[in-house]
Protein backbone atom coordinates (compact mmCIF):
# COMPACT_ATOMS: atom_id res chain seq x y z
CA UNK A 1 0.00 0.00 0.00
CA UNK A 2 2.76 2.48 0.83
CA UNK A 3 4.59 1.49 -2.37
CA UNK A 4 1.00 2.46 -4.21
CA UNK A 5 0.96 5.81 -2.21
CA UNK A 6 4.38 6.27 -3.27
CA UNK A 7 3.79 5.66 -6.85
CA UNK A 8 1.29 8.18 -6.78
CA UNK A 9 2.76 10.73 -5.33
CA UNK A 10 5.60 10.64 -7.74
CA UNK A 11 3.04 10.33 -10.43
CA UNK A 12 1.00 13.54 -9.99
CA UNK A 13 4.75 15.36 -9.43
CA UNK A 14 5.23 14.18 -12.99
CA UNK A 15 2.04 15.68 -14.23
CA UNK A 16 2.37 18.75 -12.95
CA UNK A 17 6.54 18.94 -13.73
CA UNK A 18 4.96 18.39 -17.28
CA UNK A 19 2.18 21.18 -16.76
CA UNK A 20 4.63 23.92 -15.35
CA UNK A 21 7.04 22.78 -18.28
CA UNK A 22 3.96 23.66 -21.02
CA UNK A 23 3.42 26.65 -19.77
CA UNK A 24 7.18 27.69 -19.39
CA UNK A 25 7.85 27.26 -22.83
CA UNK A 26 5.12 29.08 -24.44
CA UNK A 27 5.39 33.00 -24.67
CA UNK A 28 3.55 34.97 -22.17
CA UNK A 29 0.07 36.74 -23.09
CA UNK A 30 0.65 40.06 -25.20
CA UNK A 31 0.86 42.52 -22.23
CA UNK A 32 2.87 44.98 -21.46
CA UNK A 33 6.45 43.66 -20.97
CA UNK A 34 7.97 44.90 -17.47
CA UNK A 35 10.23 41.67 -16.96
CA UNK A 36 7.93 39.40 -15.06
CA UNK A 37 6.74 36.03 -16.35
CA UNK A 38 7.46 36.38 -20.12
CA UNK A 39 5.46 32.82 -20.18
CA UNK A 40 2.59 31.39 -18.73
CA UNK A 41 4.11 29.76 -16.05
CA UNK A 42 1.75 32.28 -13.37
CA UNK A 43 -0.91 30.25 -14.57
CA UNK A 44 0.29 26.38 -13.06
CA UNK A 45 2.39 27.98 -10.39
CA UNK A 46 0.33 28.77 -7.38
CA UNK A 47 -2.12 25.57 -7.97
CA UNK A 48 1.23 23.08 -8.07
CA UNK A 49 2.18 24.15 -4.32
CA UNK A 50 -1.44 23.92 -3.67
CA UNK A 51 -2.26 20.58 -4.82
CA UNK A 52 1.36 19.24 -4.17
CA UNK A 53 2.38 20.75 -1.16
CA UNK A 54 4.89 23.24 -0.46
CA UNK A 55 8.10 21.37 -1.12
CA UNK A 56 6.88 19.35 -3.57
CA UNK A 57 5.49 21.89 -5.26
CA UNK A 58 9.02 23.89 -4.65
CA UNK A 59 10.31 20.87 -6.76
CA UNK A 60 7.97 20.15 -9.14
CA UNK A 61 7.66 23.99 -10.51
CA UNK A 62 11.38 24.01 -9.81
CA UNK A 63 11.86 20.79 -12.86
CA UNK A 64 9.41 22.02 -15.03
CA UNK A 65 11.17 26.12 -15.40
CA UNK A 66 14.56 24.66 -16.07
CA UNK A 67 13.14 22.51 -18.86
CA UNK A 68 10.93 25.23 -20.17
CA UNK A 69 13.73 27.93 -19.93
CA UNK A 70 16.28 25.85 -22.17
CA UNK A 71 12.84 25.21 -24.49
CA UNK A 72 12.46 28.90 -24.75
CA UNK A 73 15.46 30.49 -23.90
CA UNK A 74 15.30 33.85 -22.31
CA UNK A 75 18.75 34.62 -21.46
CA UNK A 76 21.04 33.62 -19.14
CA UNK A 77 19.91 35.86 -16.50
CA UNK A 78 16.39 35.11 -16.70
CA UNK A 79 17.47 31.59 -14.96
CA UNK A 80 18.10 33.57 -11.45
CA UNK A 81 14.81 35.27 -12.27
CA UNK A 82 12.75 32.11 -12.80
CA UNK A 83 13.60 30.81 -9.12
CA UNK A 84 10.76 33.32 -8.10
CA UNK A 85 8.02 30.75 -9.73
CA UNK A 86 8.67 27.68 -7.68
CA UNK A 87 9.36 29.95 -4.57
CA UNK A 88 5.72 31.41 -5.15
CA UNK A 89 4.25 27.77 -5.69
CA UNK A 90 5.94 27.18 -2.10
CA UNK A 91 4.11 30.06 -0.84
CA UNK A 92 1.19 28.74 -1.99
CA UNK A 93 1.61 25.45 -0.59
CA UNK A 94 2.57 26.91 2.86
CA UNK A 95 0.08 29.33 3.11
CA UNK A 96 -3.08 26.82 2.14
CA UNK A 97 -1.90 24.33 5.07
CA UNK A 98 -2.75 27.28 7.40
CA UNK A 99 1.36 27.68 7.66
CA UNK A 100 1.66 31.74 7.35
CA UNK A 101 4.38 32.42 9.51
CA UNK A 102 6.84 31.15 7.03
CA UNK A 103 4.94 33.51 4.24
CA UNK A 104 4.94 36.55 6.77
CA UNK A 105 8.89 36.24 7.41
CA UNK A 106 9.80 36.08 4.05
CA UNK A 107 7.22 38.90 2.66
CA UNK A 108 9.09 41.26 5.54
CA UNK A 109 12.59 39.86 5.22
CA UNK A 110 11.92 40.64 0.97
CA UNK A 111 10.35 44.04 1.61
CA UNK A 112 12.59 45.11 4.44
CA UNK A 113 15.73 44.56 2.11
CA UNK A 114 14.05 46.64 -0.76
CA UNK A 115 13.48 49.40 1.10
CA UNK A 116 16.60 49.79 2.62
CA UNK A 117 18.06 50.66 -0.65
CA UNK A 118 17.66 54.14 -1.79
CA UNK A 119 16.84 53.83 -5.06
CA UNK A 120 13.81 51.81 -3.73
CA UNK A 121 12.81 55.46 -2.61
CA UNK A 122 13.20 56.61 -5.93
CA UNK A 123 10.84 54.64 -7.53
CA UNK A 124 6.81 55.62 -8.04
CA UNK A 125 5.84 53.66 -4.25
CA UNK A 126 2.35 52.77 -5.63
CA UNK A 127 4.27 51.05 -8.79
CA UNK A 128 4.13 48.05 -6.18
CA UNK A 129 0.96 48.17 -5.33
CA UNK A 130 -0.09 44.81 -5.77
CA UNK A 131 2.58 43.28 -3.56
CA UNK A 132 1.31 45.80 -0.44
CA UNK A 133 -2.07 44.35 -1.52
CA UNK A 134 -0.85 40.90 -0.98
CA UNK A 135 1.10 41.24 2.30
CA UNK A 136 -2.40 43.30 3.27
CA UNK A 137 -4.51 40.07 2.38
CA UNK A 138 -1.64 38.20 4.59
CA UNK A 139 -2.38 40.15 7.45
CA UNK A 140 -5.80 39.99 7.15
CA UNK A 141 -5.45 35.88 6.88
CA UNK A 142 -3.47 35.77 10.32
CA UNK A 143 -5.91 37.79 12.23
CA UNK A 144 -8.82 35.26 10.53
CA UNK A 145 -6.84 32.01 11.86
CA UNK A 146 -5.45 33.67 15.62
CA UNK A 147 -8.98 34.83 16.31
CA UNK A 148 -11.45 32.22 14.07
CA UNK A 149 -9.38 29.34 13.17
CA UNK A 150 -12.55 27.17 11.92
CA UNK A 151 -12.68 29.85 9.36
CA UNK A 152 -9.65 28.58 7.26
CA UNK A 153 -10.86 25.52 6.65
CA UNK A 154 -10.04 23.63 3.68
CA UNK A 155 -12.64 20.84 4.29
CA UNK A 156 -15.40 22.68 3.73
CA UNK A 157 -15.73 23.36 0.57
CA UNK A 158 -17.82 27.19 0.95
CA UNK A 159 -14.51 27.87 1.90
CA UNK A 160 -12.27 26.40 -0.03
CA UNK A 161 -13.18 28.91 -2.59
CA UNK A 162 -11.35 32.05 -0.89
CA UNK A 163 -8.53 30.01 0.61
CA UNK A 164 -8.01 29.04 -2.76
CA UNK A 165 -7.83 32.75 -4.14
CA UNK A 166 -5.79 33.89 -1.65
CA UNK A 167 -3.11 31.36 -1.68
CA UNK A 168 -2.99 31.59 -5.26
CA UNK A 169 -2.84 35.56 -4.69
CA UNK A 170 -0.49 35.94 -1.85
CA UNK A 171 2.17 32.86 -3.91
CA UNK A 172 2.15 34.76 -7.04
CA UNK A 173 2.80 38.02 -5.30
CA UNK A 174 5.88 36.10 -3.40
CA UNK A 175 7.02 34.96 -6.87
CA UNK A 176 7.10 38.83 -8.01
CA UNK A 177 8.37 40.10 -4.63
CA UNK A 178 11.71 37.73 -5.02
CA UNK A 179 12.44 38.63 -9.10
CA UNK A 180 11.71 42.51 -7.24
CA UNK A 181 14.66 40.98 -4.51
CA UNK A 182 16.92 39.91 -7.39
CA UNK A 183 16.55 42.97 -9.49
CA UNK A 184 16.76 45.90 -6.94
CA UNK A 185 18.76 44.71 -3.88
CA UNK A 186 20.67 42.34 -5.87
CA UNK A 187 21.58 45.19 -8.04
CA UNK A 188 21.25 42.97 -11.42
CA UNK A 189 19.37 46.06 -13.14
CA UNK A 190 23.07 47.37 -13.50
CA UNK A 191 24.68 44.21 -13.43
CA UNK A 192 22.48 42.31 -16.54
CA UNK A 193 20.98 45.51 -17.82
CA UNK A 194 22.78 48.78 -17.23
CA UNK A 195 19.79 50.06 -16.64
CA UNK A 196 19.78 53.77 -14.65
CA UNK A 197 16.68 55.29 -12.72
CA UNK A 198 14.77 56.58 -15.73
CA UNK A 199 14.19 52.80 -16.92
CA UNK A 200 13.80 51.76 -13.58
CA UNK A 201 11.21 54.20 -13.13
CA UNK A 202 9.60 53.35 -16.30
CA UNK A 203 9.52 49.64 -15.35
CA UNK A 204 7.45 50.03 -12.28
CA UNK A 205 4.83 52.14 -14.25
CA UNK A 206 4.42 49.38 -16.51
CA UNK A 207 4.78 46.53 -14.18
CA UNK A 208 1.87 48.20 -12.15
CA UNK A 209 -0.30 47.55 -14.47
CA UNK A 210 1.16 44.54 -16.33
CA UNK A 211 1.90 42.30 -12.89
CA UNK A 212 -1.57 42.47 -11.21
CA UNK A 213 -3.42 41.56 -14.38
CA UNK A 214 -1.41 38.45 -15.16
CA UNK A 215 -2.16 37.53 -10.85
CA UNK A 216 -5.71 38.19 -10.93
CA UNK A 217 -6.03 35.57 -14.72
CA UNK A 218 -4.19 33.06 -12.60
CA UNK A 219 -6.27 33.63 -9.20
CA UNK A 220 -9.11 33.27 -11.10
CA UNK A 221 -7.97 30.63 -12.90
CA UNK A 222 -6.50 28.96 -9.93
CA UNK A 223 -9.96 28.64 -8.01
CA UNK A 224 -12.22 27.49 -11.25
CA UNK A 225 -9.56 24.36 -11.87
CA UNK A 226 -8.45 23.86 -8.36
CA UNK A 227 -11.74 23.32 -6.90
CA UNK A 228 -12.54 20.35 -8.79
CA UNK A 229 -9.22 18.96 -8.85
CA UNK A 230 -8.77 18.75 -5.51
CA UNK A 231 -12.16 17.06 -5.26
CA UNK A 232 -10.90 14.53 -7.53
CA UNK A 233 -7.50 14.01 -5.54
CA UNK A 234 -8.97 13.58 -2.70
CA UNK A 235 -11.63 10.83 -3.36
CA UNK A 236 -8.61 9.10 -5.11
CA UNK A 237 -6.45 9.07 -2.52
CA UNK A 238 -3.62 11.46 -3.82
CA UNK A 239 -4.00 13.96 -1.20
CA UNK A 240 -5.49 14.03 2.19
CA UNK A 241 -8.84 14.91 3.00
CA UNK A 242 -7.85 17.41 5.75
CA UNK A 243 -4.65 18.28 3.90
Amino acid sequence: MRRLKDSASVSIIAVFASLNVVCDSLIGPPLFSSGVWYSWVFMSEPLTGIILGPWSGFFSNLIGVMIGHFIYFRGAEEFLFMLGAPIGAMISGFLYRGKWRIVLIYYLALLGTFFAMPIAWQLPFWGMWDVYLALGCLLAVIVVMKRKKNLWNVKSSARLFYILALSAFIGLEADVLFRIFIFVPCQTYQLFYGFDLNALQAIWVLGAFETPTKAALSTVMTVIIGLPIINVSRKMGLIPSED
